[in-house]
Parts: structure tokens; C-alpha cells; sequence
């Protein structure tokens, strides 16, 4: 079947923008309203499956009810001509996947906002009960202006759903971006979304994903067996708290991985803010290989191991041969029953009249309007007195005269027209549930955060954000402090300084070392901490830990001029090591026979302790002698 030009007599299709597993996604115009939209379309071998369409259904149903600036905004749904069809807001951009595939890895900063902004799409799907399970980098979208949009959520399911197509071992997504538990058939719920986006942003670090293999089934056994090495031993301008991130994002273990999206963006954020990160870094590589274990805690496959793997496809494969037989099947069977019922029963009107379903829920009046002949086609309308979900009105009208199989609009009320949610960070719990009365909202669900610096349930954030329209009653949900978290200082004392330091960043404190000349304590070791071990502390409180730097130094003392003892006494007291060379120097003076007459290091010098100086002392060596000159004669002279 080829796609129709127009849907509904409302939108128009234009042209094709992309392809995915089960749809093809065109950019239109929506006549009604006159605006760009994207249509995704259901592909047509699919139309006649119903587990597809109820995958179609689910995907308009989930993805409509959110509202958030990186969700990508579902406007309408409906099948027209035998082909089902999403209405979608229109990105003006390109995908993850295409910008990785063009540019390779992305510089550390911008893959860090980017997975904030995925994180918090995911954070508001999870509090309506949502799980994507298939983020990947082709559902996500970066417009022009930076925004991050995500998108598809055809194969979400509800947290409490038990239907046949999100049961146990119905494994669906891709395999790149499999979790662990996703791999071996167990449920995936929001912390599957966390691990997926984990491979994201590594994939976005690195310009590859953790585990790549010859085919769905190996890639899907190194999630479950194999530790990634980490993001910085690809990329070195990867800073090891971004590494930290990463490493408790990508935790076999659901239950060592945050536990929701949101609690993954906060420490993202910090990672932009430059603040510590306190989560524990990758396995470190054995000998050049990456370090297997197997997971303990994710549930066992409940089927078979090979049929799981055997369900990881990216698409399905092609049905079109059998879809073709089958039709032209149908459509002999079809005119053969037609001949049938006509020779038996006469001819038949070729009208009748639209049934009045005013009034009715959209359901049961769509059940009448086709049980009648006609095709139903319904369209939301803002009402301000009709609940929503009731029917306003049909075109043709109720009574009126229309072809059998033709269709009929029938107008459902959507409630009344939407407003704009207010800011409520900074207010307090009463007086957010105050504001949000007035504008016709409601409370939804209340999250807790341990906050340093807000008072207890003063609202801390909200989703939707500010200025977001949505329906009149829709919930807002709300995070609220539970006032500073409260800890207990560790006792440290012997541990090292590295010891130290983590085992106090793990508690949520900051530690600021000192370092403290010490005779007892080994250099590196801690002497003690400021509050003291067993004292509460706020989470975030920063604690002086003092280390060891070893004894303190010492000055060299002036020797010249002390006997041998004396100078061995001198430096002994001190704690230096005396060293009597075995040469002596010359002297004049007997004074100085036996005596210091030079020393290294020399006076005043600052030494360690235990640092060895070396002493000359004096030899007295006596001048030679030397002989008088020999007595002359005066000479004579003649005739004296």
C-alpha cells in the first residue's frame, strides 16, 4: 500500500525524511492549523498485524500525555485509508547518530550537555510511569538552535503493564544499547533507560560504543559479561569524574547504577559546574584485556538464551511475500462472499443515517458509527464545560443522510484549552499547590532530595517546566527538599590519605587535607580530622583530615671548635647521624689537634632527621726548624 497524499482530509504529505523499523517518518502541513509537522507512517506490511499496531497505538498514547522542552511534542493520531499515523512537532536539525557518524567523537563538554538533556527528557517519561527502552543516538535529535529532543517512544511500556507484547523475554530495542537485563529477558525498567544512555554518552566521548562484535547476539553477551574500559583510555581530554559518571551508568547491576535518571543528570550537571563526582571509577584493564565478570543480581532469561538473541534485530524481516499471497487471497475470498450475500440478500442501500453519539465516550461512539457502515475519524476539540474523552459532535451530522463507507468526523472534547504552568521552585510545598489551584493544575508526584541549603519541602524542581502549556487539572510534579542530609564523620585515623578521602566523598562530605610534622605517625597516614570520628555532619560539610608529613626538620648546629664527643653528643641530640672523616686536616695551633675545623652540611642548613653530617677534625703538624747563618771574618786589610 502507498502512502496517501492527504490524511483526514487534514494533513498533506510531503517529503520523506527517514526510515526506522516500523515506520516511515515524512515532513507535512497540517491544512487545519497551518503548520509544519512531521508524520510518521505505519510501514503497510505492518497495518494488518495487530501486535504492530498495538506498538503504534502505544507509541501516540505514551508519547502524547508528555510535555517537556526535550521530548519531542506528539500533536494528533488516527488511520485513514487502512494506514495508521502519528502527527509530530517538526525538529529542525539533525540526528545523534548522523552527527557521530560525520564528526566522530564530540568534545567532552558538549557530550556532557547533550546527556543532561536526555536525562531530564527520560526523568519526566519515568515520573508519568514510562520506560523508553531504546535510547539510542538516532532517538536523539540536536535542533539548530542546540536543543536536544528526544523521540520515539514506540516501544515504551508502561511500569505496570503486563500485556503480551512487553512481557518477560519480549526483547525489544537494539542491541548496542541493550542493558544488561534487557540481554537476558528480564524486565527493563528505568534504570535499563540510565545503562542505555550510559552507552550514549560513551559512544559520544569516544566516537565508538563499549562493545562492538560480528553480530546482535555477541555484542548483547559482552554487555551482560564485559566491563567497558574507560572513556579517557580513548579519548585523554576525558576528565575522570566524566569517566566516574559513565562507570556507574554502565553497572551490571542494576541496583550499583542510579537509580533514575534524574539523580544521573544532577551529577552530570555537576560535572559541568566542575564540582567532585563521589561515584567509584571503571575496572581498571588486566594486562592490556578488559576485566569479565558475571552479574549476580539481574534476574535470569526466562527463555531460551539462543531465542532471546535470536529476537535482536534492528528490523524485522521482510513479510511482503507472504503479505502479498495472503492479500490477493482476501481479496478473491472478498468478491466471492460479495456475489454470495448479494444473490441471497438483494440489493443494499447505498446510504443511511449517521447514528447521534453526542454525549458518549469516544470509544463506544466510534464502535456505533462503524457498526452502522461508516469509517470514524476522530478529532480533539478544547471545551471548556464537556469532560474530556466525550463526544461534541459529529460531521456529517447525527440523523443526517451519508454514504455507507464513508467516513464521519467525530469532534472529542480534549477538556479545556491549555494553560501555562507558573514557577514553583522556591516556593514551599503549600504555597506551590496553591499556585498551580489557580491556574486549574493539579500536584503530581512528590519526590524528596536532601538539599544543604533549602528549607524542608520547599520545591526544588518541577516538571513540566515554567511556561510549558499543558491541559486544564494535568499533574506537575514536583522535587522537594528533606532539609541537609545528616552523616556521621568516619573514624580515619591510620588510614591513608587516599583511604580517607573516598571513604569520606562516599558519605557526601568534602575533605580538605593539611599536612602536620609528626615523630609517631608514618608520612601519609592521618592523625586525625576536624570534626571528630562519631560527630554529625551535614552532607556537603567539608572535614579537615590532617596527614603525616613525617618528623620536622632540623637546623645543623656549629661544630667548629667542639671535641670529637661533643660533636657526636650534638648532632645525636638532634637526630642526625655524626660521621667522623677519616682524614684530618692540618693545623698550626696544637689547640686545634683533635678539634672540629670543618663540617657538611655546614651551619644553618635545614636538614631531615636522620640525615648524616660529616666532621673534620684538626691535625697539629710543628714547622720545620731551620739552621743560622755561618759567622764571617771581617777582611783585613794590608798594612794594618
Amino acid at each position: 500500500m502507498q502512502t496517501p497524499t492527504a490524511l483526514n482530509e487534514r494533513y498533506e504529505v510531503a517529503s520523506h525524511l527517514a526510515r526506522g523499523g516500523m515506520a516511515d517518518v515524512y515532513q507535512g502541513q497540517d491544512t487545519l492549523l497551518n503548520r509544519t509537522v512531521a508524520i510518521k507512517v505505519l510501514h503497510s506490511q505492518y497495518s494488518s498485524d495487530e501486535a504492530f499496531v498495538k506498538r503504534f497505538r502505544r507509541e501516540a498514547q505514551a508519547a502524547a500525555n508528555l510535555s517537556h522542552p526535550n521530548i519531542v511534542g506528539i500533536y494528533d493520531w488516527g488511520q485513514a485509508q487502512g494506514t495508521y499515523f502519528i502527527v509530530m512537532e517538526l525538529v529542525d536539525g539533525r540526528s545523534l547518530r548522523d552527527v557521530l557518524r560525520s564528526e566522530g567523537a564530540l568534545l567532552p563538554r558538549r557530550a556532557t550537555e547533550i546527556a543532561a538533556e536526555t536525562a531530564a527528557a527520560l526523568s519526566v517519561a519515568h515520573a508519568a510511569g514510562l520506560v523508553h527502552r531504546d535510547v539510542k543516538p538516532g532517538n536523539i535529535l540536536l535542533a539548530k538552535d542546540g536543543t536536544v529532543k528526544v523521540t520515539d517512544f514506540g516501544i515504551a511500556r508502561a511500569w505496570d503493564d503486563s500485556q503480551e507484547l512487553t512481557k518477560t523475554g519480549a526483547v525489544i530495542g537494539t542491541a548496542t544499547y541493550f542493558s544488561p537485563e534487557q540481554a537476558q529477558g528480564a524486565n527493563a525498567d528505568a534504570r535499563s533507560d540510565v545503562y542505555a544512555l550510559g552507552v550514549v554518552l560513551y559512544e559520544m566521548l569516544t566516537g565508538r560504543p563499549p562493545f562492538m562484535g560480528d553480530s546482535p547476539m555477541a555484542v548483547a553477551f559482552q554487555h551482560v559479561s564485559s566491563e567497558a574500559s574507560p572513556p579517557s583510555s580513548l579519548n585523554p581530554d576525558v576528565t575522570p569524574e566524566l569517566d566516574m559518571v559513565v562507570a556507574k551508568a554502565l553497572r551490571k547491576d542494576p541496583g550499583a547504577r542510579y537509580q533514575s535518571a534524574e539523580e544521573m543528570r544532577q551529577d552530570l550537571l555537576s560535572v559541568l559546574a566542575g564540582n567532585p563526582v563521589a561515584v567509584a571509577p571503571l575496572p581498571a584493564l588486566v594486562g592490556g584485556a578488559e576485566v569479565t565478570r558475571v552479574m549476580g543480581s539481574v534476574p535470569p532469561a526466562t527463555v531460551p538464551p539462543d531465542e532471546v538473541y535470536r529476537q535482536i534485530e534492528e528490523e524485522p524481516p521482510s513479510q511482503i511475500p507472504f503479505i502479498i499471497t495472503a492479500f490477493g487471497l482476501l481479496v478473491a475470498l472478498g468478491i466471492l462472499l460479495f456475489f454470495l450475500f448479494r444473490y441471497a440478500a438483494g440489493p443494499e442501500a447505498e446510504t443511511a443515517l449517521v447514528p447521534d453519539v453526542t454525549g458518549m465516550n469516544q470509544e463506544l461512539a466510534i464502535q456505533i458509527i462503524q457498526a452502522e457502515g461508516f469509517l470514524a475519524n476522530p478529532i480533539p476539540e478544547t471545551n471548556e464545560l464537556v469532560e474530556a474523552g466525550l463526544v461534541l459532535r459529529t460531521d456529517p451530522a447525527a440523523d443526517e443522510e451519508a454514504d455507507v463507507g464513508s467516513i464521519v468526523d467525530v469532534y472529542v472534547s480534549s477538556g479545556p484549552a491549555e494553560v501555562a504552568v507558573p514557577p514553583l521552585v522556591g516556593l514551599t510545598l503549600d504555597e506551590a499547590r496553591d499556585a498551580l489551584e489557580e491556574v486549574g493544575l493539579t500536584v503530581g508526584v512528590i519526590t524528596q532530595r536532601a538539599d544543604p541549603d533549602a528549607e524542608i519541602e520547599v520545591v526544588l524542581d518541577q516538571s513540566p517546566l515554567p511556561g510549558v502549556q499543558v491541559g486544564n487539572g494535568a499533574p506537575v510534579n514536583l522535587v522537594v527538599s528533606s532539609g541537609p542530609e545528616i552523616v556521621v564523620v568516619p573514624d580515619v585515623v591510620g588510614a591513608s590519605q587516599l583511604e580517607a578521602t573516598n571513604e569520606l566523598l562516599d558519605l557526601g562530605l568534602r575533605p580538605r587535607v593539611n599536612e602536620e610534622h609528626s615523630e609517631t605517625v608514618p608520612v601519609g597516614e592521618v592523625i586525625r580530622t576536624d570534626p571528630e570520628a562519631g560527630t554529625e555532619a551535614v552532607v556537603g560539610d567539608t572535614v579537615l583530615v590532617v596527614v603525616s608529613d613525617g618528623p620536622a626538620p632540623v637546623q645543623v648546629p656549629t661544630l667548629t671548635g667542639l671535641t670529637e664527643n661533643q660533636a657526636r653528643n650534638a648532632l645525636t641530640d638532634l637526630g642526625l647521624v655524626p660521621n667522623v672523616s677519616n682524614s684530618r686536616q692540618p693545623v698550626a695551633d696544637p689547640a686545634q689537634d683533635g678539634i672540629v675545623v670543618s663540617q657538611v652540611p655546614a651551619a644553618g642548613n635545614t636538614v631531615p632527621k636522620g640525615t648524616t653530617v660529616t666532621i673534620v677534625l684538626g691535625e697539629y703538624q710543628a714547622p720545620p726548624t731551620t739552621s743560622p747563618p755561618p759567622t764571617t771574618a771581617p777582611p783585613t786589610t794590608a798594612g794594618g
